[in-house]
C-alpha cells in the first residue's frame, strides 16, 4: 500500500494532523491506532446500561484559543458546561481549585473573615495566588494558611497521583496550582467551555470522515513493515517506544479505572469529587454531569493512579521530573537526527503534558509551520 503519510494514533493530535493534510493538501492519510477505536484518551462509549461514560477518565473542553474553538467547531455541536470539583478535606467537601467558599467552609467565621481580607488585600478580588507564591508570603498568617492548603488539599493528591513526594516534581507542577480570591466554583476560568453535543468519539470521527483517510484499529505500527509506503510518519506515541528505549524508558504514570453502576438518577452533588487524604483513588466522577445525559440511572467512575507497566496498561501522564526531562533531551536529540520525515507530536511523541485544546493548538502549528513545508 502507498499513502502519502503514516498518522500514529488517532487521539487529537494524530486526528486533527490528518484531517488537515487530507483536507488541506489533498493527500492520502493511514491512521494507525493500537486501540480498538479512536479518540485516544477522550473516547466515549455506552455502557451496557445505556449511560454514557467517559472511557478514560473525565474530559472537559476549554480553551481561550478561537482558532482551536472555530476549528473544532466545524466538526460538532455543543453542550455548554462549566466544570465543579469538589474535595474532601477533613468530611467536609469544598470547591477545588480552593477559593474563598472552600475557606469558609474549614475555618470558624471570625478565623474565615481575617484570612479573606487579608487575600483580597494582598491579590485582590478575583485575583488568584499559586500554592507556591503564598507558601513564601512574607506575611506569616498568609504562610500558615498556605501550609494549611498544601498539607490537607494539595499534598496527599499530588503524591498518589505521581507515586513521588511532591518536592521531588517540577516546580511548575505546583506554581500551576491556584489559590482564587473568588467565589466562583468553577474549576477552570476560560473563554470557552462545552461538551461535543454527541461526545468526543463522534466528534473525532467526523473529524477522520474523509475519502483520503483510512483507519487501521487494533493494530501496532512495528506491524506494517514494509508493506505501507509513505513520504512521511506523525508518531504521537511515546517517543522512547520508537527508538526501541536507546536511552533507557521514560517514566510515565498510568491509571486504573472502575466503573461502579448506581440504580439512581444523580449521585454527586457535582462531577467530580476528590479525595486528597483518604483511600487508594485520587477521585470519583460521574460522567452524566459533564454529558448531560437524561437517564434514569448512573454510573461512577473511580480513577486509581497506577505505576505504567508497558504491555500492562496505557501511559498516561509524563511525570515531570527534571531527570525525566534531561532524558527525553536525549530523544529529543534522536529525533532530530531522523529528520522532518518523522513528525513527532502529542503528550506522549513530545513528552509533555497537554491538555485537548493545547494538543488541538499544537497540531494546528505543526500542519501550518512543518508539514506544509515538506
Amino acid at each position: 500500500m502507498k499513502v502519502d503519510w503514516i498518522v500514529v494514533g488517532a487521539g487529537f493530535t494524530g486526528a486533527t494532523l490528518a484531517e488537515r493534510i487530507a483536507t488541506q493538501l489533498g493527500q492520502r492519510v493511514l491512521v494507525v491506532e493500537r486501540r480498538d477505536h479512536i479518540g485516544g484518551n477522550a473516547y466515549d462509549e455506552y455502557d451496557e446500561h445505556g449511560v454514557l461514560v467517559h472511557r478514560y477518565g473525565p474530559h472537559v473542553l476549554r480553551t481561550n484559543d478561537i482558532r482551536v474553538w472555530s476549528y473544532l467547531s466545524r466538526f460538532t455541536a455543543w453542550r455548554p458546561y462549566y466544570h465543579r470539583v469538589l474535595a474532601v478535606v477533613d468530611g467536609i467537601k469544598v470547591p477545588i481549585p480552593f477559593n474563598l467558599n472552600s475557606l469558609d467552609a474549614l475555618f470558624p467565621p471570625h478565623c474565615a473573615r481575617r484570612l479573606s481580607s487579608l487575600l483580597i488585600a494582598e491579590y485582590g478580588f478575583g485575583g488568584e495566588v499559586s500554592i507556591v507564591n503564598l507558601l513564601n508570603s512574607p506575611n506569616p498568617e498568609l504562610r500558615k494558611f498556605a501550609r494549611f492548603v498544601y498539607e490537607r488539599v494539595f499534598y496527599g493528591y499530588t503524591k498518589k497521583q505521581w507515586g513521588v513526594e511532591p518536592e521531588s516534581l517540577d516546580p511548575e507542577v505546583l506554581g500551576r496550582v491556584p489559590i482564587r480570591v473568588s467565589r466562583d466554583n468553577r474549576y477552570f476560568r476560560a473563554k470557552y467551555q462545552a461538551i461535543p453535543a454527541e461526545g468526543y468519539t463522534m466528534l473525532i470521527r467526523r473529524m477522520l470522515r474523509h475519502r483520503n483517510i483510512r483507519i487501521l484499529l487494533g493494530v501496532d505500527y512495528r506491524e506494517l513493515g514494509h508493506e505501507v509506503c509513505a513520504k512521511g510518519v506523525v508518531f504521537t506515541g511515546p517517543i522512547d517506544e520508537f527508538f526501541d528505549y536507546v536511552h533507557g524508558p521514560l517514566p510515565y504514570r498510568s491509571l486504573h479505572f472502575e466503573f461502579v453502576y448506581i440504580p439512581e438518577e444523580r449521585f454527586q452533588e457535582v462531577a467530580t469529587v476528590n479525595y486528597p487524604n483518604d483511600f487508594d483513588f485520587t477521585r470519583v466522577t460521574e460522567p452524566k454531569h459533564i454529558t448531560g445525559q437524561c437517564h434514569p440511572h448512573t454510573v461512577l467512575i473511580y480513577e486509581y493512579p497506577k505505576p505504567y507497566e508497558p504491555g500492562l496498561n496505557e501511559p498516561y501522564y509524563p511525570i515531570p521530573q527534571p531527570e525525566n526531562y534531561q532524558r527525553y533531551e536525549l530523544y529529543r536529540k534522536e529525533a532530530a537526527e531522523v529528520g522532518k520525515r518523522v513528525i513527532f507530536a502529542g503528550r506522549l511523541g513530545e513528552y509533555n503534558y497537554c491538555s485537548m485544546d493545547q494538543a488541538v493548538a499544537r497540531a494546528l502549528t505543526l500542519f501550518e509551520e512543518v508539514i506544509t513545508r515538506i
